[in-house]
């Protein structure tokens, strides 16, 4: 069986292979850039924040405890854990750890318009990317394509819709939120569904879906 496992990562062409670290090396500058813009992080840090305030846990352990909620969620779904599960958790908060000491932090405001659009526009096409070699989604991703499977409706309307919602869940709880929460709450999910019209992906770039039966 393990024989059968290894045997199977290794036939998956380099093509996959690169869209999926190419896509986490994305989504981890982008955080790095909104995090140097000092706008705002994402809804889901949002709700870490509040969460961490109400219980008095630290922000790392909401987080996992948060991403391993979101995967028990993945179950009625039918949502189905891949390799690039895995290395979502472990490779973009490396990346975001090893540009950090990188990317100055902006302190005027022009710098830092700039900095959240380089943070959205990383974050977008690196979700695209990774997504689109079809290796497994990360816990909050697998959320987002299981309604989008469920519903029928847009990725766009779909992450839109999820991050608002968690975004008011967290700010409820207390969470610190910024000018760039809000961006990112409005435009990541047309932002994604525009990079997979650019990579040619015609099932997730739709603007519908017929739901299953």
């Amino acid at each position: 069986m393990e024989y059968l496992r290894i045997r199977t990562l290794t036939e998956i062409s380099l093509a996959r292979w690169i869209k999926l670290l190419l896509g986490f090396a994305g989504i981890g500058l982008g955080v790095t850039f909104m995090k140097q813009s000092q706008l705002g992080l994402s809804p889901w840090e949002v709700l870490h924040d509040g969460i961490s305030k109400v219980s008095g846990y630290q922000l790392g352990t909401v987080s996992i405890f948060i991403g391993a909620l979101v995967l028990i969620l993945w179950i009625p779904m039918g949502e189905k854990p891949g390799i690039g599960t895995v290395l979502n958790i472990l490779l973009i908060g490396t990346v975001t750890n090893l540009t950090l000491p990188i990317v100055p932090l902006a302190d005027q405001i022009l710098v830092q318009v700039l900095w959240l659009i380089l943070g959205l526009l990383g974050i977008g096409l690196g979700t695209a990317l990774y997504l689109n070699s079809r290796l497994g989604a990360g816990p909050r991703d697998g959320l987002m394509l299981g309604f989008y499977r469920r519903t029928g409706q847009s990725i766009r309307l779909v992450r839109t819709v999820l991050e608002i919602i968690v975004l008011v869940i967290g700010w409820r709880l207390g969470g610190t939120l910024g000018f760039g929460t809000l961006a990112y709450a409005l435009t990541i999910g047309p932002i994604i569904q525009l990079m997979f019209r650019f990579l040619g992906d015609h099932e997730l770039a739709s603007n519908q879906r017929n739901k299953p039966a």
